[in-house]
């Protein structure tokens, strides 16, 4: 059974900076995209950043220039460095790996709190 399990949430003061991992319980070239979502107090939840299997990423607009998602092979992580912080940026995060082969299952962490006070 494939797993993902994120850490690295927490409380930060506004400006400030965290860093999120996801560590995968298999190789993370076993996924055509490995990501970070996110789910505010009474919204939707909404894609933050997005690699793909080449390395090629996509961030929300939100987030552009503030967050950076990277990946290392050798530990099976992807991680999602936060920047900047801003108390909208407060939400819980969750991490999401795609499966490569079909049926391509999707597989998801049970989430990590980010709140970032004023």
């Amino acid at each position: 059974q494939v797993q993902v399990v994120e850490s690295g949430g927490g409380l930060v003061q506004s400006g400030g900076s965290l860093r999120l991992s996801c560590a995968a319980s298999t190789s993370i070239f076993s996924f055509v995209t490995m990501g970070w979502y996110r789910r505010a107090p009474g919204k939707l939840r909404e894609v933050v950043a997005i690699v793909n299997v080449g390395g090629a990423t996509t961030y929300a607009d939100s987030v552009k220039g503030r967050f950076t998602i990277s990946r290392d092979h050798a530990k099976n992580t992807v991680y999602l460095q936060m920047d900047s912080l801003t108390p909208d940026d407060t939400a819980v995060y969750y991490c999401n790996a795609r499966e490569i082969m079909p049926p391509a299952r999707d597989y998801w962490g049970q989430g990590t709190q980010v709140t970032v006070a004023a």
